[in-house]
């Protein structure tokens, strides 16, 4: 099952990891959801929301945290506009639909807009944006989450990194894809770092005393920095109204992260997606959008650079490669994958060795 020179294919990735999600009573079509969404993350290069946190999801599922069977409703169904519980399911599973009610309602009335309550963490935010991109629609999904940030002056975790994304229909580029956080990096970056045993930047974080930090465990006791300074602080806020708030499920430090596997997560989301031939015809735009990338690689490189890279295009040229070698993933990730393996009783699933 293992690639020469360790490369590992993702297919077997998912088929373990879809599983493990079984192992726990998570349906079929559920568990390769989810299992997909993770390899998909390592493929596009994207390791701090991939497989590392398969025990996150797991542990989470053992405790009841996470529901393994996912029973959404729509608490609001009013034309363009609609409130989905998650029932406490799997994050995919309510993101999913989510989008696809959202798609749905911007076929039928030029702009669909969809709000979350009682889900759970779902991955990378562009998994689910580029659903809409391929349906001809710009979707833009956002999220709040657990609280690691500090209100810009203050000094205790009130505000999650509150990632958003925004997916655009690229023609034959694909799509043009936004997907960030709030803050100056994602705190799965800061585990990967140190799962890795890694020193972080030391404008990441900083220390429970407000003292700027490499250390990737003093970083997680203490808080993660805006991106931008009080800017990113201003977008947390907005994103957390625009999830929490809006959809009447929780805000600020109510919601718990994936990292957390005991409380319940109450991750509240936002998906509004426009229908581009509400505006134009899909193929006119699509042609603008060939002509906008076009413009912005027409430019002289910087030095050090190789290429100009459009948003989203990192990720498919490194999806593309992936797909082609396999995957190469860290000692402490597969470690992390055998404990599983041995917790779940998928040992003989596990496509590696250690």
């Amino acid at each position: 099952m293992t690639m020469q020179n360790n490369y590992i294919k993702p297919e077997d990735l998912i088929r373990f990891t879809q599983a493990v999600y079984e192992s726990e009573g998570v349906p079929q079509e559920d568990a390769y959801l989810a299992a997909d969404t993770l390899v998909q993350s390592e493929l596009w290069g994207h390791s701090s929301h991939g497989l590392l946190r398969l025990s996150w999801y797991y542990a989470r599922l053992r405790s009841g945290a996470m529901k393994p069977i996912t029973h959404s409703s729509l608490v609001v169904d009013s034309n363009a506009i609609a409130i989905l519980d998650g029932g406490d399911g799997v994050g995919q599973v309510v993101a999913k639909r989510a989008v696809e009610e959202s798609i749905r309602r911007a076929k039928q009335h030029s702009v669909g807009i969809v709000s979350v309550k009682n889900s759970n963490h779902f991955g990378t935010c562009m998994y689910f944006t580029r659903m809409g991109a391929k349906e001809g629609c710009i979707t833009i999904l956002m999220s709040n989450a657990g609280p690691n940030m500090a209100p810009w002056g203050g000094r205790q975790k009130k505000i999650g990194t509150n990632p958003w994304s925004i997916a655009v229909p690229g023609g034959k580029h694909g799509a043009v894809v936004m997907d960030m956080a709030n803050s100056g990096v994602a705190r799965g970056k800061i585990y990967l770092a140190q799962k890795r045993r890694q020193s972080i930047p030391n404008d990441w974080a900083i220390d429970k005393k407000g003292r700027p930090t490499t250390d990737p465990q003093a970083a997680i006791e203490g808080f993660i920095l805006p991106m931008a300074g009080h800017k990113g602080y201003v977008m947390g806020v907005m994103v957390d109204i625009l999830s929490g708030v809006l959809s009447g499920g929780a805000f600020l430090d109510q919601v718990h992260g994936p990292y957390d596997p005991v409380n319940k997560s109450a991750a509240c989301h936002l998906v509004i997606s426009l229908n581009v031939s509400a505006f134009q015809p899909l193929s006119e735009f699509e042609e603008r959008i060939d002509e906008y990338i076009h413009s912005l690689k027409d430019v002289p490189l910087a030095e050090g650079h190789q290429q100009v890279y459009f948003p989203g295009e990192m990720e498919a040229q490194a999806d593309a490669k992936n797909r082609q070698l396999g995957l190469l993933l860290p000692e402490d990730t597969m470690l992390s994958l055998k404990q599983v393996a041995i917790e779940s009783g998928q040992e003989k699933l596990l496509p590696f060795a250690i």
